[in-house]
């Protein structure tokens, strides 16, 4: 159902996102750390994410007869310099993960893959909605400054994206 250079992409796709599970996992921990319990939970639940959206496309991969080879994940950064670079590394992964899946998507666009193009919409659009709220949140963070309470405020009022969807 889908080629050898696809299934292979999307190998690697599920190491990508395992290693964002893990990376979100070690901010969560240094916010944690900091007594920064709301931007704790929220990087929390953004691992969550990363991890469901590993199995999404390790289920893709069974789905579509191909063999699950997850890669080699790559150690997370653990210590920052501060919140705001924690929140920049964070955005940049995002952006880098989305050009990853629009990478899978072109593949799949060139070779007149219709079944994965197909699976890699949902992804596309959750991407758009990762890249921006991480963006929004590192911009609050600039404009907070050394005032880490603020954060915490917009973090605790304006929630998790899909939390504000949902509700």
């Amino acid at each position: 159902m889908i080629s050898q250079k696809i299934s292979q992409l999307v190998n690697e796709q599920v190491g990508h996102e395992f290693a964002a599970f893990i990376q979100y996992v070690a901010v969560s921990a240094y916010f944690e750390s900091l007594a920064l319990p709301k931007l704790a939970r929220y990087f929390a639940k953004q691992a969550e994410e990363e991890k469901v959206h590993a199995l999404k496309f390790i289920k893709f991969l069974n789905d579509t007869d191909q063999a699950v080879a997850i890669p080699p994940i790559p150690q997370p950064a653990c210590a920052f310099k501060s919140v705001e670079d924690a929140i920049q590394l964070a955005y940049e992964q995002e952006v880098r993960v989305t050009k990853q899946i629009e990478a899978i998507y072109n593949q799949a666009a060139s070779e007149s893959d219709r079944i994965t193009q197909n699976f890699l919409q949902w992804f596309l659009a959750e991407q758009l909605e990762e890249v921006s709220s991480m963006d929004t949140l590192l911009k609050i963070t600039r404009r907070a400054g050394d005032n880490l309470f603020r954060i915490e405020d917009y973090v605790a009022r304006e929630g998790h994206p899909e939390e504000a969807i949902a509700g």
